[in-house]
């Protein structure tokens, strides 16, 4: 997987301070290196959850010094300076400060561990600042709540079944895979009204909402100051029968505020990789980010089209590494097509790995706002396009109403994408995020507008499961399931012989081995059953051949 550095920013952004009077503004701190870190790769438990360790090993991801937290005593130095600290990036190894105090400032330069420090974010009045939703094409209005019945078969989805079927993800549903076992993080600038609005009972009912997480104002409720959020959501969880259906609506998910919805600071990058890691460490399987940035209060952080590179916004970089850690990252590709000086997609959508969506109209059109490619080195972006004009969105306290923005089509990407890894668990984040592409109505002439075109999720899975079948391994001795499983599990013996088995932990070291055969097959359920949770392979072989499990003990 391609190497991302983020240590060059420092050659980049950090200058000498100067000796003047300090506004109460925001600061990121650079630190030089994780030198004398309490943490080890070989526990990646001491900061990742079991569930996040699973997705790398499953992947065939190894740990790095990315990994690795930034030295606590590095933090505590820059607290002991006098800054009041706001959240740290191991991803970029360094963690943004506020102060008003040029001493405090010329404090933290001189740690012998610090590089530089950056403003980021300015403290002019909010009323007249920036916002990224201001640039957005997208008027949510309530109607009446749809109860026209269009559904094909196990869901009736209301008045959201066109965006539904336009990318055919009716069959995934139907086939039972509507995101059970998936994490979704949404990355956004608030969810108001996400924690009443009856399209998401089942999901509070069901203890679908994992939790929140507010990266703008610490410690903040992430339930206010912006609807935006609410809305992305309802187009992946909102389940109501009649009304309105998303595309994954028995997933969980993690609701995190990286967006300050009243000004545009590149602050706002820097919240937005520590949300990413956060969503990492907690096991999520994809992230929706609505999000895209180019310009800024701050004029001289503005990005132009030759930053859209994918090798120079903070929030791009930081969007690659996601990826890399094995999370589907879908973004949306911005709402500038209409513009005559800058049409052009925004960070992160730029990203290598970054499954950057357009948007399309109920009747397949390109939406005239949507921001076209290519990327300033020349590769085809956005990668594919899902209805964006005219989508079906959660509204106010109690309706749903219609919403134009590439905001929407990334997330009913995004829930899809969620139902067909469900189906496909054995292939990786960039394996999924491929077939869809290929499965695009414009896969032979991929261009700057359409990107691959819109998708078609009953093709990507119906290639998923080919591929799957031609790389089976072996014989087929066995059937396990359920996999995950946790105190239930029933194995099944299709042929009548006998089998050696080895159980190997997710260091690859083995500590079971045994003979089954038809007569001991319960000993073998049973001892999968006391298996402590996490991620296990087990191996069954004959004299000829063998056949291999990847197994989750939840």
């Amino acid at each position: 997987m391609r190497q991302i550095v983020l240590l060059f920013l420092m050659c980049i952004y950090f200058v000498p301070l100067a000796n003047s009077q300090v506004a109460p503004d925001k600061y990121w701190v650079q630190f030089a290196d994780k030198n004398g870190t309490p943490y080890s790769l070989d526990a990646p438990e001491e900061f990742l959850t079991q569930r996040a360790i699973q997705r790398r090993m499953l992947q065939g991801i190894e740990f790095d010094e990315s990994d690795l937290p930034v030295n606590p005593d590095y933090i505590q130095g820059v607290a002991d300076a006098g800054a009041n600290l706001l959240y740290v990036s191991k991803w970029i190894n360094g963690l943004s400060i506020e102060t008003t105090d040029n001493e405090v400032l010329e404090a933290i330069a001189a740690l012998p561990y610090v590089v530089g420090t950056r403003k980021v974010a300015s403290a002019i009045g909010d009323d007249i600042q920036k916002s990224f939703f201001a640039n957005e094409s997208y008027d949510i209005t309530a109607k009446p709540l749809n109860t026209e019945l269009k559904s094909t078969g196990v869901f009736n989805y209301g008045s959201a079944y066109t965006q539904i079927n336009q990318i055919n993800g009716i069959p995934l549903h139907e086939m039972g895979y509507r995101g059970q076992g998936m994490v979704i993080a949404i990355l956004d600038g608030g969810f108001d009204m996400a924690d009443i609005h009856p399209v998401f009972d089942s999901l509070w009912q069901n203890d679908q909402i994992l939790g929140t997480k507010d990266f703008v104002h610490p410690g903040g409720n992430v339930f206010t100051e912006s609807y935006h959020g609410t809305a992305v959501l309802s187009t992946i969880g909102a389940n109501a029968p009649g009304q309105m259906i998303g595309t994954a609506p028995k997933a969980s998910f993690w609701l995190l505020r990286s967006e300050y919805v009243y000004s545009e600071n590149i602050l706002e990058e820097y919240n937005w990789v520590s949300a990413a890691e956060f969503a990492d460490s907690v096991g999520a399987d994809v992230i929706n980010s609505s999000l895209g940035y180019i310009d800024f209060d701050m004029p001289q952080r503005d990005h132009t089209y030759e930053d859209m590179d994918g090798n120079s916004n903070v929030i791009t970089l930081g969007a690659d590494m996601a990826s890399s850690k094995g999370i589907l990252v879908v973004n949306s590709a911005g709402n500038e097509g209409s513009s005559t000086s800058y049409p052009y997609i925004g960070a992160p959508a730029d990203g290598f790995d970054v499954f950057s969506i357009g948007a399309v109209r109920g009747d397949g059109e390109r939406a005239s706002f949507s921001s076209i490619g290519p990327t300033y080195d020349g590769r085809i972006k956005p990668d594919v396009m899902a209805m964006g004009q005219g989508t079906t969105v959660a509204s106010g306290t109690n309706s749903i109403g219609q919403s134009s923005g590439t905001s929407f089509s990334s997330p009913i990407i995004a829930g899809m994408s969620a139902c067909l890894w469900q189906a496909n668990p054995g292939f990786t984040n960039l394996e999924i995020k491929d077939a869809i592409m290929q499965s695009g109505d414009n896969v032979f002439n991929p261009n700057a507008y359409y990107g691959y075109g819109i998708p078609d999720y009953e093709v990507a899975n119906s290639v998923l499961t080919s591929i799957n079948s031609k790389l089976s391994l072996g014989a087929q001795f066995l059937k396990i399931s359920p996999n995950p499983f946790s105190d239930a599990i029933q194995v099944k013996l299709l042929m009548d012989t006998v089998l050696q088995a080895k159980i190997l932990d997710r260091s690859g070291r083995e500590i079971i081995a045994t003979e089954i055969n038809r007569n001991n097959l319960e000993e073998l359920s049973q001892t999968l059953r006391q298996l402590n949770p996490g991620f296990y392979v087990l191996i069954v072989s004959s004299k000829s051949d063998y056949q291999l499990f990847k197994l989750i003990k939840n």
